[in-house]
């Protein structure tokens, strides 16, 4: 298996500039720099990346561009992302397989290959954190509105297949949040109700009941307003295997969303520091 592990990873706003990062979020932002060596030790040779803030209409897409370069500033946020630089490289040859994979698979898959396109970012800040070096290759993939979270789930069955069989250590990140009922105010958090089901798709995650978790996604979703309606989670469950192990390592709110950090492998995420103060943390 070439996957070498896979991951939830928060991109709140607030976290892209680390000297901006409010205390209740740090623990998130220096988690993820722990991750980062770990992505660095191993040698991972690519980074596949699906980000809820690329959000295609009809089609999946997967960035095929061999370099991946602009400038940021988040439509969204403009005040908190703002004339942000990025340069990555990309893996032309790994997506374009990803790409005949899912139309193999009768999926409505396409390939962009085009210089000017933007970076999003739920690419750029978990990147910032995860591939400060810019050095690891990047393909990013999108969420799609049109997709049910079933065909979601075959699309990631099919990039799955490809990464596995692939000869280069894979890392796969899906970028998004957990509830995402967002109200103004960073400091806030979810309702008492919506972080309920939080804590059990948590603990349905952390007892390693992927099924369990995949069968809660449509109603947790719908209740909850997962961002991009879950689709990024039935990616990710559609990766992670039954023998990979979790591991929590930090968490917390946005805007009334909860974000955390997870990672699934092998027992190969063993010399990361984790937040001891998270209730999750095994």
């Amino acid at each position: 298996m070439t996957i070498e592990f896979s991951m939830l990873a928060p991109h709140v706003p607030s976290l892209c500039h680390e000297e901006h990062v409010p205390e209740f979020q740090q623990d998130m932002a220096s988690s993820m720099k722990q991750v980062a060596k770990l992505i660095k030790a191993i040698n991972t040779d690519v980074i596949v990346l699906v980000s809820c803030h690329w959000p295609s209409t009809f089609f999946h897409y997967a960035d095929c561009t061999p370099v991946h370069k602009g400038i940021l500033t988040a439509f969204e946020a403009p005040d908190l992302i703002k004339d942000v630089p990025y340069y990555y490289p990309g893996d032309q040859e790994l997506a374009d397989q990803l790409v005949k994979a899912g139309q193999d698979a009768g999926l409505q898959v396409r390939g962009v290959n085009d210089p000017y396109y933007l970076w999003d970012y739920g690419s750029v800040v978990p990147m910032r954190y995860l591939n400060p070096d810019e050095d690891i290759p990047v393909i990013n993939l999108s969420v799609t509105l049109a997709a049910s979270l079933e065909e979601t789930y075959k699309w990631g069955q099919q990039i799955a297949k490809v990464l596995r069989e692939t000869d280069k250590k894979v890392v796969f990140v899906s970028s998004g949040a957990l509830s995402h009922n967002l109200v103004r105010g960073r400091h806030n958090k979810p309702t008492v109700t919506e972080h309920a089901m939080d804590k059990q798709f948590i603990e349905y995650i952390m007892k390693k009941d992927y099924q369990a978790a995949y069968d809660m996604l449509p109603q947790y979703a719908g209740f909850a307003q997962v961002e991009a309606g879950g689709r990024h989670l039935a990616m990710l469950l559609s990766i992670i295997e039954e023998s990979c192990d979790p591991k929590y390592y930090a968490d917390g709110q946005s805007s009334g969303s909860w974000n955390a950090l997870i990672t699934f492998g092998e027992n190969k995420i063993t010399n990361v520091e984790v937040n001891a103060e998270s209730e999750y943390v095994k």
